[in-house]
């Protein structure tokens, strides 16, 4: 009996040796830890109808797409956007009204790491107020006429209605002082400058269509450098060089004034609204020879002004329809677009105070002609607004501001070889967002304060869908009509040969301008 317990005990003990160990479980790696937000938890007095959330967690990260639909925000509000760059989870909402408090929602679990059996993040909150709505300012300026029965700025403003802009034409120009293609190997004649970036010379009957189609007003683009004193360039490794610093003479050639005379004719005859500008004198080019720059102000103060005296005398018998904008985008001296300096800003000022006083000076129709003045760059961007100050006019409220706008820029350009940017094919509620916003800047900043302000320039340029661009340009003409600011498509609309004929290169486009504007326009 001895023998066979100690048989069993073997046996048994054998039995359990021979038994599989479990696996141990593998230990899990703590889920990504929100590390801040940007702005702050609990940020009050937001301004605007939309807002975006940088959550920066202490790891890299990621989030599927199925995940990011689970991220929400209360009090009707709408989540526009989400992404996920490093470290950075960002949330873009829209739809917030003045005085509310919100709740951004993340679940447990939505944001995840890339380390292996790791947990996704716990739950997160974010609380944020925005601002109460302001009053509605008394600063307006409202339509009416001058003593002179002339419109005022703000009636000028209202009744111009839909425009365009007849671009690459009298605009053309060679635009690099090492490569003046235009001087070396033509003759310089009016028709080899508007025909230079492939637009056919511009007839009546191509203005007579936009009248006949509903379009009530023109931005007749022009270029002068070329055209005044004497350019003198050089030739060699079949290019054209121009040294500026030999550039004499501030007289503009008679024939290049005569045909824009002829061309703004075009415009005025057909009872239309024309707004007349220096334009590719300014912007990022090596020929721009106006800059946001006070030591390059000083220097060519005297051509500039000399340049308006001439224009202002040629036109100033015309009527209350005719304005004059001082210059298109003007940059500083390093060709700047995103970014603008006071020094900058207190000199866009001064070029447009000698542009009003040049123009006055000339006494007649000019005493009281309406005239539009661009901030830096033609930026609607907050900076550039603020910085903006009226000049000293002798003519009480004849002057508005100009402004351009492409936006979103990742929708109205080509982003084609930008690795960093993903182009979008869709005008979608986040491009309305930005969109609404740019016109709410120019409404806040302008013309709630008294000064009526024209969208000298907007429009899509990148290769996009005729539904999708329409839905663009109706969404700027919807939004800035209630404001009375008449919005200028660039180009498109008629292009290339279809000038010619004329005839419409993009008719929905067409469509959807003059019938956002008509469903909004103030009587």
């Amino acid at each position: 009996m001895k023998r066979l317990f100690f048989i069993t005990l073997a046996l048994c003990i054998l039995a359990v040796s021979c038994e599989e160990k479990p696996e141990p479980e593998p230990e899990s790696s703590p889920a990504p830890v929100l590390v801040s937000t940007n702005p702050g938890d609990g940020v009050s007095q937001v301004e605007g109808s939309s807002l975006s959330v940088v959550f920066t967690f202490d790891q890299n990260i990621k989030c599927t797409l199925s995940k990011q639909a689970g991220i929400s925000i209360d009090g009707g509000a709408k989540v526009d956007k989400v992404n996920t760059y490093n470290t950075d989870l960002t949330v873009a909402v829209s739809g917030l009204a003045a005085g509310s408090s919100y709740v951004i929602t993340i679940p447990e679990g939505t944001v995840d790491g890339f380390k292996t059996n790791q947990k996704g993040s716990a739950a997160i909150s974010f609380r944020f107020s925005t601002k109460e709505a302001e009053p509605e300012p008394s600063g307006r300026m409202e339509p009416g006429t001058d003593a002179f029965g002339w419109e005022n700025a703000a009636a000028a403003a209202r009744n111009m209605g839909a425009g365009w802009n007849l671009g690459n034409t009298l605009d053309s120009n060679s635009g690099d002082v090492d490569n003046m293609w235009i001087e070396a190997f033509s003759d310089r004649s009016t028709p080899k400058y508007e025909t230079a970036w492939g637009q056919p010379v511009t007839t009546r009957a191509l203005i007579h269509m936009f009248k006949e189609a509903g379009f009530n007003a023109i931005r007749v683009p022009v270029t002068w450098y070329p055209h005044i004193g004497t350019v003198t360039v050089t030739v060699s490794d079949n290019r054209g060089h121009w040294d500026m610093s030999t550039w004499t003479g501030y007289d503009v050639d008679p024939a290049w004034m005569a045909r824009v005379k002829e061309v703004v004719d075009y415009v005025i005859d057909e009872g239309m609204y024309c707004i007349l500008n220096v334009h590719h004198d300014t912007g990022d080019a090596t020929t721009g020879w106006l800059k946001a720059d006070k030591a390059v102000y000083a220097a060519v103060k005297e051509r500039y002004c000399a340049l308006w005296k001439q224009i202002a005398t040629e036109f100033e018998p015309y009527g209350q329809k005719l304005l004059f904008e001082s210059f298109n985008e003007m940059l500083d001296s390093k060709g700047t677009w995103n970014y603008s300096t006071d020094e900058a800003h207190e000199t866009i000022n001064m070029y447009n105070a000698d542009f009003v006083a040049t123009v006055r000076a000339t006494g007649g129709n000019n005493g009281h002609r309406n005239l539009i003045l661009n901030t830096y760059g033609a930026s609607c961007q907050k900076e550039a607004l603020e910085a903006f100050r009226l000049p000293a006019d002798t003519a009480e409220d004849h002057l508005l501001a100009e402004v351009h706008s492409y936006a979103p820029y990742d929708f109205a350009f080509d982003m084609t070889g930008n690795p960093y940017v993903k182009q979008r094919t869709v005008f979608d509620s986040y491009c309305e967002t930005e969109v609404r916003r740019n016109v709410e800047n120019m409404d806040k900043y302008l013309v709630s304060k008294g000064i009526p302000c024209v969208l000298g320039e907007y429009g899509c340029t990148a290769i996009q869908s005729a539904t999708e661009i329409a839905k663009q340009a109706a969404c700027y003409v919807s939004a800035a009509a209630k404001s009375d600011i008449p919005c200028f498509y660039w180009m498109a609309l008629s292009d290339g040969e279809d000038r010619s004929v004329p005839k419409w290169t993009a008719p929905t486009l067409r469509d959807a301008i003059l019938k956002a504007y008509k469903e909004n326009k103030n009587d």
